[in-house]
């Protein structure tokens, strides 16, 4: 249950939860499937009649948490506000009251769907019965079980569900099974003997020592049975046939829900109920919440997450296979699983594996050691035979997962052969979509949520020249470490998740477009880019000889030889011997020579316009057409990039190790590096960029009208732009007209001052405010939007994409004038850049998917921006021609039509 409290301090999880389940069973019509009657069932108080049977029945279930206990009354008044008739029925479980209806139902002919996500009630599953859990392992996907369905995830049909429980045990309601059978033997046992009656009168055939614990057990497995048997014949004093209206499905009464939604602090279906209100022409009464509750208490504020009691740690070592299996149990029918995996290097693609952590709830975690060598290590399980007892679990998608930027724990199965499935949280990203601005490391996270600190790195592996690598790290130490991870990352998956559940558009971010865009990097990663060396080698060649060109020129410019990379050295020569003027200081005080300061000074000079020439080309030398070739993978021959979700609060990718989206395009050597980004034989580079992106997400979010004609039209923005601006037809623009509306349509979008325009345009400050002052004129919806986005941002702290992605600004309200103007700026640039980066997403995720359904050979190797780059089979092209920008284009309905272009070429630069 997610720790959830309202501004008084009143737990809310349980109640959100519920809330939730039974707004999306009544809005899901394939779940309902039309259904007239209904009832939630909850258990009573007090003992049941299996107590009287068996004292020890649930003599290890902790007593109800205060938390829950608190949430129950309200639960049970929004419930039957929602149209539900409410059953408590003393002395019996819940579980009985819903196999007592369902009978019913059934010898009515009726259809009965069991909403739940106790899997004990599968054994009441039949051609009339449906089990269906809306609240499933992922918080995602909903999962449906008739007979068939029951068969295939528990290897028995429901009919023999009872006899299943029995065999292995239910160790939540302490209910002993046979000691040592877990579900494949009691699957096997079912499968050869046909119940629980042949296995029992077979049991003197049973070899082994399972055999044996099998022949103790006889005598109590007719007591478990019993225990383990949803009642179906209850008195329930309520008769389906003869109670119809009392279990009739309602309209939800919104006047009532509406404040004690508020109370609670669920702002969404707050906003809900009192639009529904509004709708049929009544006013929101704020009393009704008192009313309903017997409280007047009313407090209106979205839910806040609180620390969750951390429980008692344990800790376990796996070493034998028994305990391997023993966890592979208990993984296999956890609700959800958090991964992390221990490696010999940082690098996903070389990485291989150390161990593996795993753990199903806070407190609780475990460590497999693998490959841990050093002097005396400890006998551990082979790495091979474990991932091939794991591989079913690892690869099922029916097994939900969450780690911490599982992305990479997905390469490092995959150097072993193993597709990591079941991907469905990932603490890292639900951070980022909660709070981009901030660090998202483990220890930061376990920090700021959890107030836990936490083992780090250097604690296990030492620090600088005398760190050893993991595997050479004690078993004893990795698993402290290792299981840490595994717990922290539930731990923080269970605070974290309610607080993006809460929020419909960070929600939206997280499940449709973060989560999604991390599968699909981990394939363009995967799949690399294929790199011609020699090419690189001859341009390192070609930009070495014109660096020497360009340091003889300068010693000629300075008069005297210097060292071209010390600023000390530069600076002497250009204010000491040649008394350049002095642009701006360093903190220290010293003329400063930074890249500004020679962009300045070479409108006038030429030594800083040389030096600007020679930064550039030493830098293109040094990071890419020196260092690509050693980058190459020799496993794959091919260079992998890694991209970061993580980074930029815009939500734009950053690429590292290599950078791929940095390469210089301005300058003719830069533009040359991606020549050798080339295709292997039979394949062509293919790229599909955006078309003016940024201005269309302006003229959508600003709703200005001349921009939206524009576009509408199809006509050239900059020219229609520069027609407004100048006052002239927009046939008589010239090429100097338009390009000065470029960098005024590019340069709004960034927040550009009067001052800022004049130095672009290398015009008066006066001219540069004249035409902004007439670009407003002419386009006022950017203008209006520009300032309420200002007004917002002071207010929130934050603004939003189109899709709800929020981008903070931690600076907006800062009293340090020149930071507040540039979050300032930031604040009108963030939206269209964060759109942008939200498009280009879910562009590759409709890519990918297309790619994949249609089975073709063409695959993403790079996505830089708004290019998405591809390796296009020759026999492709034209279908990749056609599909590309219309899958691009399809990912969203703005108001304005989006654009893709597409090129080809037997290398990036040329399909560019």
């Amino acid at each position: 249950m997610p720790d959830l409290r309202n501004k008084e301090g009143e737990p809310t999880g349980a109640i959100y939860g519920v809330v939730n389940m039974l707004r999306r069973l009544r809005e899901d019509h394939s779940l309902h499937q039309g259904a007239q009657l209904g009832a939630v069932v909850f258990d009573a108080r007090g003992k049941t009649f299996r107590d009287d049977w068996y004292p020890e029945y649930k003599a290890n279930r902790a007593s109800m948490p205060d938390e829950l206990a608190a949430q129950i009354e309200p639960i049970h008044a929004i419930v039957k506000a929602m149209g539900w008739p409410v059953l408590v029925v003393e002395g019996v479980e819940a579980d009985d009251v819903i196999g007592t209806l369902a009978a019913q139902a059934n010898a009515q002919s009726d259809k009965a769907i069991l909403v739940t996500g106790d899997k004990d009630l599968t054994q009441l599953v039949n051609e009339l019965t449906l089990w269906v859990n809306t609240m499933s392992r992922d918080g995602r996907q909903i999962e449906k079980l008739d007979i068939a369905g029951v068969t295939e995830k528990f290897g028995v049909p429901p009919n023999l569900i009872i006899d299943y429980l029995t065999l292995v045990g239910d160790t939540v309601d302490n209910v002993p099974g046979v000691e040592k059978v877990g579900p494949k033997t009691a699957v096997k046992w079912l499968t050869k003997y046909g119940n629980l009656d042949g296995i029992v009168a077979n049991a003197a055939s049973v070899t082994g020592a399972v055999g044996e614990h099998l022949r103790k057990a006889l005598d109590w497995l007719p007591m478990g049975r019993k225990l383990v048997t949803v009642v179906q014949d209850l008195d329930l004093k309520l008769h389906l046939q003869d109670y119809r209206a009392d279990l009739h499905l309602k309209a939800e009464d919104s006047e009532t829900l509406h404040p004690l939604f508020e109370r609670y602090g669920m702002r969404t279906f707050t906003k809900q109920a009192a639009q529904k209100i509004a709708q049929s022409g009544g006013q929101v009464d704020a009393s009704a919440a008192a009313d309903a509750m017997g409280s007047a208490t009313i407090a209106a504020t979205a839910p806040v997450a609180v620390i969750p009691p951390l429980p008692e740690i344990i800790y376990e070592c796996i070493s034998t296979l028994d305990q391997l299996q023993q966890w592979l149990h208990v993984i296999s029918h956890a609700e959800l699983t958090a991964v992390d995996t221990e490696t010999t290097s940082l690098d996903p693609m070389q990485a291989q594996m150390v161990g593996i952590s795993l753990s199903i709830v806070p407190g609780r975690a475990a460590y497999i050691p693998l490959a841990h060598v050093y002097p005396d290590a400890p006998e551990q399980l082979d790495r091979e035979q474990v991932l091939e007892i794991l591989r079913p679990w690892l690869e099922g998608q029916q097994y939900p997962k969450v780690g911490q930027n599982l992305k990479y724990d997905q390469h490092v199965f995959a150097n072993h052969g193993i597709a990591l499935s079941g991907i469905v949280h990932d603490t890292l990203l639900q951070s980022y979509v909660i709070e981009a601005h901030r660090n998202h490391d483990l220890g930061s996270l376990a920090e700021r949520h959890l107030n836990r600190a936490t083992i780090a790195y250097s604690d296990v592996a030492g620090k600088g020249a005398s760190q050893i690598n993991f595997e050479q790290v004690s078993v004893e130490k990795a698993a402290q470490y290792s299981s840490e991870d595994a717990d922290v990352t539930m731990h923080l998956h269970q605070t974290l998740l309610p607080q993006v559940l809460a929020d419909e558009g960070l929600l939206r971010i997280y499940r449709e477009i973060e989560i999604p865009t991390a599968l699909v990097l981990q394939k363009i990663e995967r799949n690399g880019v294929l790199i011609d060396v020699q090419v690189l080698m001859q341009q390192s060649q070609d930009i070495g000889t014109r660096l020497m060109t360009l340091e003889r020129e300068a010693y000629e410019l300075a008069g005297q030889p210097f060292n071209l990379n010390s600023p000390k050295q530069i600076g002497e020569i250009f204010f000491e011997r040649l008394k350049l003027p002095v642009i701006k200081k360093t903190p220290s005080g010293a003329p400063s020579t930074d890249e500004e300061v020679l962009e300045k000074l070479s409108e006038d000079y030429p030594l800083p316009k040389l030096l600007l020439e020679y930064r550039g080309l030493s830098k293109l030398k040094s990071t890419y057409t020196d260092k690509l070739p050693k980058m190459v993978n020799p496993r794959t021959g091919r260079v992998h990039t890694s991209y970061s979700q993580a980074v930029a609060i815009t939500g734009r990718l950053a690429s590292s190790d290599p950078n791929l989206q940095n390469i210089p395009i301005r300058t003719a050597e830069g533009r040359r590096v991606r020549e050798a980004f080339i295709a292997p034989e039979g394949f062509k580079i293919m790229s599909a960029d955006y078309s003016q992106i940024e201005l269309r997400i302006m003229a959508h979010i600003s709703g200005d009208e001349s921009l939206l004609s524009a576009f509408a039209n199809g006509e050239d923005v900059h020219r229609a732009t520069a027609s407004e601006i100048f006052a002239i037809e927009r046939e008589a623009v010239s090429s100097e007209q338009r390009r000065y509306a470029k960098v005024i349509n590019f340069g709004l979008i960034y927040g550009m001052s009067a001052f800022g325009l004049a130095s672009a345009l290398n015009i008066g400050r006066d001219a540069a405010k004249h035409y902004i002052d007439r670009y407003f004129a002419r386009y006022p919806g950017v203008a209006q939007y520009m300032q309420q986005t200002r007004e917002s941002a002071k207010e929130k702290g934050y603004v939003e994409t189109v899709f709800g992605r929020r981008l903070w600004l931690p600076e907006i309200n800062s009293p340090n004038g020149p930071r507040r103007q540039g979050a300032e700026r930031a604040a009108i640039n963030a939206p269209m850049q964060g759109t942008a980066a939200d498009l280009i997403k879910l562009s590759m995720i409709q890519v990918q998917a297309w790619l994949e359904r249609e089975r073709v050979r063409s695959k993403m190797i790079m996505q830089v921006h708004d290019e998405l780059v591809l390796e296009v089979a020759d026999d492709e092209i034209e279908l990749m021609r056609t599909e590309l920008p219309r899958l691009m284009a399809g990912v969203a309905q703005l108001k304005v039509p989006l654009l893709a272009e597409v090129g080809v070429g037997l290398n990036w630069d040329q399909a560019h």
